[in-house]
């Protein structure tokens, strides 16, 4: 079952954009970290609306992990950056379930002292088994463990449930 199409995506980025930009609007730059695939397209399309609506720099990452089994390989940064120490580092996510992706996408994180580490998810499926908690986030979802949602984003974006 489609529950979002383009329009309302589109919409609930744009909230968050302005979301982002009021609880940090005293920052000078702002880092936003994507997890591999959907996060990373969905923190380029939050960076494009904070980039109109403020003046704050918005430098983007990739964080690579293995979603499913997060030891299997290395979590890192796609490009290597100098320093986050006093930075604001936002990480993206399409959607949150239990929270481990998140918990374990904050890894290359603990070698700075960031000023503050917020999360930006589209979809919060609220199944948290992990301690952590989304700060921005476009739709929060009741669901049971045995179904699924997805993101697509692209030409026809939408979200699916089923």
């Amino acid at each position: 079952m489609n529950i979002l199409g383009a329009d309302k995506i589109t919409a609930k980025l744009k909230r968050i954009a302005y979301e982002i930009v009021e609880k940090n609007y005293d920052e000078q730059e702002l880092y936003l970290l994507g997890i591999k695939q959907r996060g990373t397209v969905m923190a380029n399309i939050l960076a494009e609306h904070i980039r109109a609506i403020s003046g704050i720099k918005v430098i983007l990452n990739t964080v690579f992990i293995e979603k499913r089994n997060p030891l299997e390989e290395d979590i890192d940064l796609a490009k290597k950056v100098k320093e986050l120490n006093e930075k604001v580092v936002i990480l993206v996510d399409d959607v949150a379930d239990t929270g481990r992706t998140l918990c374990y996408a904050i890894k290359p994180l603990l070698n700075y002292l960031p000023k503050k580490i917020q999360v930006a998810v589209l979809i919060d499926r609220m199944h948290k088994l992990f301690p952590i908690q989304a700060d921005y986030v476009g739709v929060q979802l009741s669901t049971n463990l045995n179904e699924y949602v997805k993101v697509q984003f692209g030409e026809d974006p939408r979200v699916y449930f089923g």
